[in-house]
């Protein structure tokens, strides 16, 4: 054991978990690639869970950031105004489509959402939630009552009344096999059932992700939200879309992931890759939930200009060098190549993505099912090829990669080839 990996569990709690037998200490980075402690390089494909949204050591908000620095002012808190806050919430407000749109600024992912459950609650006067199978919203107490997946679930209390939906669970038996249009049919079924049976009037909100992160980039049909959506609108219920890993062009197809479903929601949550490594997370919502509140509010490190300046520089870049058409380009490359690779791997139980959001579920190439050691084996053998992956789902076995919106096509070459040498390796193991 490394002494640094000895000290790490001594002060670290358990539940903090580290990728690979030996872990790894990145200490540089450029472009979209990372060094480690052993001078060994890697393509980053998980992009420190999706949060290097546009790579390392970019000169635009490196630059930014310096100059804020230079000011001597890294911090006022929001009794103040903020320049970069107020310019980054503009933008952000214009690119929503949301109406009459305002922004809250957090630090997290997990902030975000809860503040969007804040807004949803008060604003209906109801703790009943609806939320996705499969989710994953935060670590919080009230993130972790609208997330199912028992694996990032510590506690049976919530300050939430919830109760989950189908949408991306086509996997299980009554489901297997429906096209989209009879799936969403029975998903809306569903939905009005629950409505019908489970909840008392005026639930508060649905809460959703695009695509499920944790969950393995699981991800609804196109146009279930939408249909989730008519339903909700007959009764008021609120829409709160959790973009914190599909937004920012990442799906390639849509600026926002729930964009990909013909919505717009009441709420927009965000974080990760919009501070491109800076802390930074946030709600868009329309101006009258936001300003619904009766008490006072502040996040004091929410919306600092430190990290106002690297989302501003992060964003701007975005859109200058239009990554959303480089995600399409470079993720079409990587998909199609692992769906033309995968009948000949008994091992890849499926793949599924969009844009530069993409997975491979492995599973027993005799059974069929779950094969979390696999993925394991995965996570060993690219790490040995000098690629960074990820991992999850709700039996940990899928791969879920989410490179830099600024890979390119060379580099997606390159690591396309690395993961199909690596699956080609694993089935060759697995079949002898």
């Amino acid at each position: 054991m490394s002494d640094l990996l000895a000290r790490h569990r001594a002060v670290i709690p358990n539940w903090v978990a580290l990728y690979y037998d030996e872990p790894i200490e990145i200490v540089s980075g450029k472009g979209n690639r990372v060094v480690d402690a052993s001078g060994k390089s890697y393509l980053d494909f998980f992009a420190g869970i999706l949060t290097n949204m546009i790579g390392y050591d970019v000169p635009e908000v490196r630059e930014a950031v310096e100059r804020q620095i230079a000011t001597g002012v890294v911090h006022t808190s929001t009794v103040y105004l903020l320049r970069g806050q107020i310019e980054l919430a503009e933008k952000i407000a214009r690119l929503s489509g949301i109406k009459d749109a305002k922004v809250f600024f957090t630090n997290s992912g997990t902030e975000a959402n809860e503040t969007a459950l804040l807004l949803a609650t008060y604003a209906r006067k109801s703790d009943q939630v609806l939320a996705m199978r499969q989710s994953y919203h935060g670590r919080s107490f009230g993130a972790i009552g609208v997330t199912s997946n028992r694996s990032w679930k510590n506690n049976s209390y919530s300050p939430l009344n919830v109760h989950f939906l189908h949408g991306a669970d086509r996997h299980l038996a009554q489901f297997r096999g429906m096209s989209d249009a009879d799936y969403i049919a029975a998903c809306v079924d569903d939905l009005r059932h629950v409505l019908a049976t489970a909840v008392s009037n005026d639930v508060a909100a649905l809460i959703a992700e695009p695509i499920q992160g944790v969950g393995g980039f699981t991800m609804a049909p196109e146009g279930l939200f939408a249909a989730y959506k008519e339903v909700l609108d007959e009764q008021g219920i609120l829409f709160i879309s959790d973009e914190v890993q599909t937004g920012w062009g990442r799906t390639g197809s849509a600026f926002f992931g729930i964009q990909n479903h013909g919505v717009t929601p009441d709420m927009m949550t965000f974080a990760k890759g919009l501070g491109n490594g800076f802390a930074v997370g946030g709600v868009v919502a329309r101006g009258d939930l936001m300003d619904n509140l009766h008490a006072v509010g502040l996040a004091t490190f929410g919306g600092n200009p430190i990290s106002m300046a690297a989302a501003n520089a992060t964003l701007d870049y975005v859109l200058d060098h239009d990554l959303q058409a480089n995600a399409a380009r470079t993720g079409a490359l990587i998909i199609d190549g692992l769906r033309e690779a995968a009948p000949r791997l008994p091992i890849v139980g499926g793949v599924r993505g969009k844009g530069l959001m993409f997975a491979v579920e492995l599973v027993d190439p005799a059974t069929g099912a779950p094969a979390p050691a696999l993925a394991a084996r995965f996570m060993e053998e690219t790490k040995k090829a000098g690629l960074l992956a990820g991992k999850g789902g709700l039996y940990g076995n899928a791969l879920r990669m989410a490179p830099p919106l600024t890979l390119t096509l060379d580099e997606a070459a390159e690591g396309l080839a690395i993961i199909v040498g690596a699956l080609e390796v694993i089935n060759a193991e697995a079949a002898s």
